[in-house]
């Protein structure tokens, strides 16, 4: 029989990340429902716990009541690419991730084969050389009027949360989902709030540690309509990449 405090601190767990018992169950490889863990009639198996640490970071020793750290490494969130794409030439390059292939980039993110099936488009650029660009499609109407459905935006990887700056966009990968968004961080608080421009969709808090990726958006590309096929695309990347080079080098002389 677990004691009561970790099974207050196991159910406090599942209702801070969201989830009903079955979500939850289903999360953690538990059959059916969590109800009969958090009853104290089924034990918290070792599986259970490795899960816990696994996926929220949650500390096992906080767990059963023997720290007051409940999260692992919140503090050193690392947000940094999980996999750089090179090309032949073992040259960073730019891969475009569209609508469809976002769905599965999460699951996906360390699997450096999963990531030569999608386009990839060498940088003309000196400037974009040395950092790690990765082009996303957006997709939905959340951040309207900016960024429409089916428009891209060009991202530079970023390696710490605490390099987050509120009044700029980011394309936000979590651990199910890839989303862009603008980021806000409350003083004192450990939550990070994931912020709309549509004001329909109300701003929700996340744990750091739920983050997997953070790109910082730098420029939106509108793609004609002819840009459905790769070549069309990387043809139109290749105009834009032009229109970034000017905006590089104005930022650069200081305009």
């Amino acid at each position: 029989m677990e004691n009561e405090l970790t099974l207050k601190r196991f159910i406090e767990i599942r209702r801070e990340l969201g989830h009903t018992q079955t979500d939850f169950a289903q999360l953690l490889g538990v059959k059916n429902t969590t109800a009969d863990i958090e009853r104290g009639r089924t034990k918290l198996s070792g599986k259970v716990v490795a899960e816990l640490l696994r996926q929220f970071k949650i500390n096992p020793l906080w767990l059963f009541g023997e720290s007051d750290q409940k999260h692992l490494d919140t503090s050193k969130t690392s947000v940094i690419p999980k996999v750089v794409t090179v090309d032949s030439a073992e040259q960073d390059n730019m891969v475009l991730v569209n609508a469809k292939a976002a769905a599965g980039y999460p699951q996906n993110i360390q699997d450096t084969s999963w990531y030569q099936q999608l386009p990839a488009f060498d940088m003309p650029i000196p400037e974009f050389r040395n950092a790690t660009y990765r082009g996303f499609q957006v997709e939905g109407d959340s951040m309207l009027p900016n960024l429409r459905p089916g428009e891209w935006v060009l991202s530079r990887a970023i390696e710490h949360i605490d390099h987050v700056s509120p009044n700029k966009m980011y394309v936000v990968v979590l651990q199910d989902s890839v989303m862009v968004k603008k980021i806000e961080r409350k003083p004192n608080s450990n939550n990070i709030t994931l912020v709309s421009l549509n004001e329909t969709y109300p701003p929700y808090d996340i744990k750091p540690f739920q983050i997997q990726e953070i790109w910082e958006v730098s420029s939106k590309l509108t793609f004609n309509v002819d840009a459905t096929t790769e070549t069309g695309l990387l043809r139109q990347l290749q105009q834009s990449m032009e229109e970034l080079k000017k905006q590089v080098g104005q930022v650069k002389s200081g305009t």
